[in-house]
């Protein structure tokens, strides 16, 4: 019996879709050619999702809590958003923006009180039209669209719903026709695209899209089919493609060699203004460009080889965060990411502590206040880094037990990883200034960390209430000087209290002073505080960074 489309329909459709993509998740992985060889398409869909049903499930613990039932608006429109916060890769940010332009649909012809439900011929009419705004929104979206991808398959599927609404009497069967034509639709593009074709292999991102249009028609029908989807090309390719079907994953056959080198991606708040200025610049400095969102959250996808210009442009128009830059490995792209050695994966809570760890060949997942990343994000970053040895700096001593279940879901896949036991953006920065990737794992990680722990840390950070400290009762916009995590310096001057505190912790000894400054930081800080450390304590060197991290206005470390 079919289902009304409703906020519980939604909540199904999370479910039959994670469970989906989590079988299909390898298979799509595996296929991943276009536009970039890195086999991680399905990965990035499913993580995607993931934060989707998250927030859909706090959307109905939230109304719950109230003792009221969410309704469609809400369940679609959590189901949106947590899309967009978590979106992952090119693919995953494409699907963002697919249920984006879902939601602009079904919120708008329901209030939130509960009560809206798609029903009848309206339920059809309702998905149909949402499907056709889903699609239309993907061209939208990205810069320059290509035939032969998911924006094709969204298109089919939302032509196959239009058919079937004039003739369907619920969404059910709305949504299964879509399913088909998705379906149909897919299995043309190795014929529209030409490096699918070289592969054999039909379009990863819109292998993704009919698995999760499927789980759609399961949720509305309560048929659950679990179909596999097709990922060859049905016809046999001619010899001279220089593929061989059966004996090739899609990872070795015939990928794009050259490209931009990085991948660039994050959370933008921002006026739509900027953005379109944004949209603009960013184009002319790679490929691949994805911008979705609106209403002042945006989420931004590129490939670059300056992946420090794409991220300040990100701050030029607005504050971006949840910073990730990515390898893909090589000096540019190439057809399989070859494996590394070893590489460094980095928490930084800055933009610039983010293109720092980037130059120095690290992959960086960079954080936003209250916000820190979940295991499955670090196992992302891990795998994104290409390397069958990984060294894990969490920075945060928060973090060690997110790291190391990161590190064991990694190890169950055949990378071997160290979890460095940084505490502090300062100490990884130190830890990372000592990797070897050509000496044994053993010796890199004890070096690592024997550098890591020779770094005392601080921060200074603004008191944001009246609290009691080790240090004694400080006031809201008191200056806080915390020496490894304890506060140890009350003031009222950000650039006193941050000479006292160097001052306290070259007392102990010290050669090298590292100095990041936040975003907030007083111009002249760095330079107060060099000529401090010169007059004060002789033959201290002083390093500065621009880290641009919120969190603080300085971090300091002492070697």
């Amino acid at each position: 019996m079919p289902y009304p489309l409703d906020a519980a329909a939604v909540r199904s459709w999370c479910g039959l879709a994670l469970e989906a993509l989590g079988r299909e998740r390898e298979r799509i992985d595996a296929i991943n050619v276009y536009p970039v060889a890195d086999g991680d398409t399905g990965t990035n869909l499913y993580l995607t999702l993931e934060s989707a049903a998250r927030a859909v499930e706090a959307a109905f613990d939230g109304h719950a809590s109230a003792g009221t039932a969410p309704g469609l608006a809400d369940a679609i429109g959590a189901m949106a958003h947590g899309a967009l916060i978590g979106a992952r890769g090119n693919s995953g940010t494409i699907l963002a923006q697919l249920l984006r332009g879902m939601t602009d649909v079904l919120a708008a012809g329901g209030g939130t009180d509960g009560t809206d439900t798609a029903t009848g011929d309206r339920s059809a009419e309702a998905l149909r039209r949402a499907l056709r705004r889903a699609a239309a929104s993907t061209y939208e979206a990205v810069a320059h669209p290509v035939e032969g991808t998911v924006l094709t398959v969204a298109t089919a599927a939302a032509d196959a719903a239009e058919r079937a609404a004039g003739e369907a009497g619920d969404a059910a069967a709305v949504a299964r026709a879509a399913h088909e034509g998705a379906r149909t639709a897919l299995q043309e593009t190795p014929g529209q695209l030409a490096v699918l074709g070289r592969a054999g292999v039909v379009d990863a991102g819109g292998c993704g899209l009919v698995a999760l249009l499927g789980a759609l028609a399961d949720a509305l029908s309560g048929e659950v089919t679990a179909t596999p989807v097709a990922v060859r090309a049905d016809a046999p390719l001619p010899e001279a493609a220089g593929c061989d079907v059966a004996a090739h994953t899609a990872a070795d056959a015939c990928g794009e060699p050259g490209g931009p080198a990085f991948e660039v991606i994050y959370l933008l708040e921002a006026s739509d203004e900027a953005v379109a200025r944004l949209r603009t610049r960013l184009d002319g400095l790679g490929d691949s460009l994805v911008v979705v969102g609106g209403d002042g959250l945006w989420h931004v996808h590129v490939h670059v080889d300056d992946a420090g210009a794409a991220v300040e442009a990100g701050i030029e128009a607005g504050r971006p965060y949840r910073i990730r830059i990515t390898h893909f490995g090589g000096a540019g792209r190439t057809k399989e990411p070859a494996l590394a050695a070893r590489a460094v994966v980095a928490v930084v809570p800055g933009a610039g502590l983010a293109g720092l760890c980037t130059g120095a060949g690290a992959t960086a997942v960079t954080v936003r206040p209250g916000e820190p990343p979940a295991s499955g994000e670090l196992v992302q970053a891990i795998r994104q880094a290409h390397a069958r040895e990984v060294m894990l700096l969490p920075n945060d001593p928060e973090l060690r037990h997110t790291a190391a279940a990161a590190a064991e879901q990694a190890r169950t896949e055949g990378v071997r990883v160290a979890v460095i036991p940084t505490r502090a953006a300062v100490q990884g920065i130190a830890a990372l200034a000592v990797h070897e990737p050509d000496r044994s794992f053993d010796e890199d990680a004890v070096a690592m960390t024997s550098a890591a722990g020779a770094t005392r840390y601080a921060e200074l950070a603004l008191a944001e209430r009246q609290s009691w400290t080790m240090a004694g009762v400080c006031q809201a916009g008191d200056v806080l000087g915390l020496i490894d995590g304890d506060v140890a310096v009350i003031g009222s001057d950000l650039t006193v209290t941050a000479m006292t505190v160097l001052d306290r912790m070259l007392s102990a000894g010290g050669e090298m002073v590292t100095l990041v400054l936040g975003a907030g930081a007083p111009a002249a800080l760095a330079e107060r505080l060099e000529r401090h450390v010169r007059e004060r304590h002789l033959a201290v060197d002083t390093v500065v960074y621009d880290g641009g991290q919120r969190t603080a206005p300085l971090l300091i470390g002492v070697e």
